[in-house]
């Protein structure tokens, strides 16, 4: 059964319906936004950084290119991206949730970067015309996506010919104490940091339980081969608990 043909969705560990499924993850959004950063702090251990440097090292962006970054949360992502493709080029930083989005344009306003624009998007239905960009990188985004086969294909068909699809996102560690490890930091540890530090434990729980849902290496990468992307191939981060998958579009 394909993904699109189910009437249900996985929220974290629960099963919800499809349009429920989007309420629900705005609902979480809407409450952390304040606090993304500390969020991404807590559950990566400052690591966060690293890692959207890594895939920031993989765009081969140049001067005068454009490139989109979705479910862009705070900015970071993109601010790379503008710095790659300099005043002649073009970023988009797209996000569903109306609050993220505020939350990063005001950030990134601050700082003066040049070629950045702000629009609210569904992932799965891209508002922009087909080969438009030379790189689309989502960070941390597609385990919210209810669609992600759906969000894989309109990210492949905005790419232009040659272009690259980067996608950074929790996963599964390959290491079995290193993911017992992780497993009991996530259901016990986040929750109670996120109940102390941002008075809401469901949220941060439900981001937990959002990544263990999430395809597996193997599996995602099958999904972008499905989308029609090409020369796919990931890379394991810290022993796989992030992995950075990449396809592109010939």
């Amino acid at each position: 059964m394909t993904e699109n043909r189910r009437e249900t969705a996985d929220f974290g560990f629960e099963e919800v319906p499809l349009k429920e499924k989007a309420r629900r993850v705005r609902g979480v959004f809407d409450s952390v936004a304040d606090r993304y950063d500390l969020m991404n702090d807590l559950m990566s251990g400052g690591a966060h950084r690293l890692w959207k440097h890594f895939t920031l090292s993989l765009t081969g962006l140049k001067s005068g290119d454009h490139a989109l970054d979705i479910a862009g949360g705070t900015g970071d992502i993109a601010a790379g991206l503008a710095r790659q493709v300099g005043r002649s080029g073009l970023v988009v930083l797209a996000d569903i949730n109306a609050r993220m989005l505020e939350h990063g344009r005001d950030r990134l306003i601050d700082r003066a970067l040049p070629a950045l624009s702000y629009v609210q998007a569904d992932a799965e239905r891209l508002p922009f015309a087909d080969a438009s960009f030379n790189c689309v990188t989502i960070g941390f985004g597609l385990r919210n996506v209810t669609d992600k086969a759906a969000a894989l294909a309109s990210m492949r068909r905005v790419l232009k010919p040659g272009g690259q699809l980067l996608v950074l996102e929790f996963s599964t560690p390959v290491v079995p104490v290193l993911s017992r490890l992780y497993d009991a930091y996530s259901f016990n540890v986040l929750p109670w940091l996120g109940r102390v530090v941002a008075g809401d434990a469901d949220s941060y729980r439900y981001l937990a339980e959002s990544i263990r849902r999430h395809p597996n290496q193997e599996a995602l990468l099958d999904m972008m081969r499905a989308a029609g992307l090409e020369a796919c191939r990931y890379h394991n981060l810290m022993g796989g608990v992030v992995a950075v998958h990449r396809g592109y579009r010939f």
